[in-house]
């Protein structure tokens, strides 16, 4: 796996568009005011700040997450901190507008 995609929490090259597909749930954790200006069609917006405060209604869920953001970087550390609590079915999607 190459150092950029490992430090932005990439991982390997997954089909994001095939996890959604599959009914997987896709997070945007951009501020609300950054979700309110665009967001894409069906994603769900949680804050990274409130993202830890979020993880049991994440689990309950019970499905794979995509977590966007403007450029990857918070939607990285989101997945970092879903999959250090036990969701191991979280991938960073990178930018929003990728799914718009």
């Amino acid at each position: 796996m190459s150092f950029l995609r490992k430090l932005l929490g990439l991982g390997p090259k997954v089909d994001h568009f095939e996890i959604l597909r599959n009914g997987g749930i896709l997070i945007d954790v951009r501020t609300p005011g950054e979700f309110n200006q665009g967001h894409a069609k069906g994603s769900k917006n949680i804050p990274l700040d409130k993202i830890q405060g979020k993880i049991k209604k994440i689990k309950e869920l019970n499905k794979p997450v995509v977590l966007c953001c403007r450029s990857g970087m918070r939607s990285g550390q989101a997945t970092a901190i879903l999959k250090r609590n036990g969701i191991q079915e979280a991938y960073n999607g990178g930018p929003w507008n990728r799914f718009a």
